[in-house]
């Protein structure tokens, strides 16, 4: 399943549901069909990725080099990477004060 996420400031932030239910669950918000981020939640909910972020372990020397070993489409993604999309669309709806709303 796909969560989409869309907002008249920016454009559709698409995730599988594991990655989406994962940052659902660090904002705070209980995984739904649909939901609304309302512009004056969105910079707590910001904060709160970018404290998952910045909360996550960097990489080792020894991990770069397990990596480099494994196919490009098995490597590890890190949180920030999957947190970028959503963060940006956030701070595009902050910026113009739109809703950030979400379905599956």
């Amino acid at each position: 399943m796909l969560y989409e996420f869309k907002s008249k400031a920016g454009g559709t932030v698409v995730m599988t549901q594991p990655v989406a239910e994962q940052l659902l669950g660090i904002i705070g918000k209980a995984p739904a069909p649909a939901g609304v981020f309302e512009p004056t939640h969105l910079p707590e909910a910001v904060r709160k990725l970018q404290a998952a972020v910045d909360a996550e372990a960097p990489p080792t020397p020894e991990d770069d080099d397990a990596q480099e070993a494994v196919a490009p489409m098995a490597r590890r993604v890190s949180l920030r990477q999957r947190a970028w999309p959503l963060m940006d669309l956030f701070k595009a709806a902050i910026a113009a004060r739109q809703r950030v709303t979400w379905g599956v």
